[in-house]
């Protein structure tokens, strides 16, 4: 049984992410097999705020080169969670 803090790894911070939060939309690298009725209770348990919908993607690793020889970055799981108006989550400095 995976916990809240199992389920969410990581937020992302990125340019478009960080425009995203204007929308109130947060970004998170969750567990491979985290379902999204599991990531919306883990983001409500962890920041306290009321989830409305939960987008995930499936995010390929990409071909890398080191020299001769060639491999693949890891595959990781991305969640776009859209909080309630008014909801904010503050550890993203917003």
């Amino acid at each position: 049984m995976l916990t809240p803090y199992d389920i969410l790894i990581r937020p992302l911070i990125t340019e478009k992410n960080t425009s995203l939060m204007e929308l109130n939309k947060y970004t998170f690298e969750v567990h491979r097999e985290a379902t999204k009725p599991q990531i919306k209770h883990a983001v409500e348990t962890i920041f306290n705020v009321r989830v409305t919908k939960v987008h995930t993607m499936n995010v390929r690793g990409k071909l890398r080169r080191r020299g001769r020889s060639m491999g693949y970055t890891r595959d990781w799981k991305k969640a776009i969670v859209t909080l309630a108006e008014g909801d904010r989550i503050e550890i993203f400095g917003a």
